[in-house]
């Protein structure tokens, strides 16, 4: 008999501190990319009761101004008139320039010139796919996500009181490795004060966002606030920090993912872009029935283009060995830095999205399994290779 065990992911909305510095500094790395394909830069945000500090290590082309766009974020969030307010919050920066970039390949690169773009940094990094769901993500994080998004709609649009923090989790059953019903949910939201009826209004908001989900959950389930009096969140309530959901980012920590962030860096950090090699190849190799789960782990060493490895992972699920599908992703992907970024365009890709920005929008709601971003590493056009 299969054993059942219980697993849970979380996710906050757009307004929840940390998300906002995550926010500031993909929105950053969006703009300097817009203005110059071949800019580096790292951008790191801290946010507190009333201040903002940006640090940034630079070198582009053209000036960024860092703090109206932080403000601009801010506001977009919802914190305007509040105990944290965008236009009244005091910014503070350190900037520093970084050694002139070493430019970008061409559009037929040779392996000289893939090999001459080195990772900068030491880094394990993972891709994970499952078929749990139509975007190949875990079934807790994609749950997860799925209310705290409809949590920040309701804010935006027909729930006023409802302020811009929010958190929730998602807690599902397994047997095995298959979801096989809802356990629990749970929401913690901040509300406006004097709401009377609020906690029921979120019961039926989580209601109304699960009506589709094929495993059924009651209304007993679902716990809203139950910790504490939550009339006041945000960074007026507690400090946010560029870089600290990696598990809300990538895959609800039911599979691993490097320690490193994610936002606020430019396309030449491979811990950012081997990430989106390695879902893209996992993502592929379940997309191509060759398993139900999968973990791809590149790693790679500082000075090295070419990665010391590539091992896949499919959990005794795969249709071959592990070993045969990773030297068949070695035969088919070039895991390269710059044939990384060559492959997604991610230089370029900012200028084409415009305002709305490519990486700003990851920096919410998780950087995989987002089908109305159309993210390149979502593709399953290696499928047929695969399986061939």
């Amino acid at each position: 008999m299969t054993r059942e065990t219980i697993f849970t992911s979380e996710s906050v909305t757009a307004g929840h501190p940390d998300k906002l510095c995550d926010q500031i500094s993909d929105a950053a790395i969006d703009a300097f990319l817009r203005q110059d394909i071949a800019a580096h830069a790292i951008v790191e945000c801290a946010i507190a009761t009333g201040v903002v500090f940006l640090a940034a290590r630079f070198s582009a082309g053209s000036a960024v101004d860092l703090p109206s766009l932080a403000r601009n974020v801010i506001t977009d969030a919802g914190y305007v008139d509040t105990e944290f307010d965008a236009r009244k919050c005091s910014i503070l920066t350190s900037f520093s320039e970084l050694p002139a970039a070493d430019g970008t390949v061409g559009a037929e690169p040779c392996d000289e010139d893939l090999d001459r773009f080195a990772a900068h940094e030491q880094a394990n990094v993972f891709g994970y796919a499952c078929n749990d769901t139509v975007e190949l993500m875990p079934l807790p994080i994609a749950l997860a996500h799925r209310l705290a998004r409809a949590l920040d709609h309701a804010r935006r649009t027909d729930t006023p009181w409802l302020a811009p923090d929010a958190k929730t989790q998602v807690a599902v059953v397994y047997a095995g490795s298959r979801p096989v019903g809802l356990h629990s949910i749970s929401m913690t939201g901040s509300v406006r004060t004097g709401i009377a009826d609020a906690t029921e209004h979120l019961h039926h908001l989580a209601m109304t966002a699960m009506a589709d989900v094929h495993h059924e959950v009651d209304a007993a389930s679902i716990q809203v606030n139950i910790d504490r009096n939550y009339e006041s969140a945000g960074p007026a309530r507690h400090a946010g920090l560029t870089g600290r959901k990696n598990g809300i980012d990538t895959y609800g920590e039911i599979a691993r993912h490097s320690g490193a962030a994610l936002s606020g860096k430019d396309p030449s950090r491979i811990n950012r872009i081997g990430a989106y090699a390695a879902r893209y190849a996992a993502r592929n190799i379940v997309a191509a029935g060759l398993a139900e789960r999968c973990e791809v782990h590149v790693a790679y060493m500082i000075g090295q283009a070419r990665p010391l490895s590539v091992a896949v992972n499919t959990f005794n699920s795969g249709r071959m060995p592990d070993d045969d599908l990773a030297a068949r992703l070695n035969d088919l992907l070039d895991f390269r830095p710059a044939a990384i970024v060559q492959r997604f365009a991610l230089r370029t890709e900012p200028a084409q999205r415009g305002q709305r920005g490519f990486y700003r929008p990851l920096a919410v709601y998780g950087h995989f399994g987002r089908p109305e971003l159309d993210l390149p590493w979502e593709k399953t056009d290696l499928a047929d290779a695969l399986r061939a």
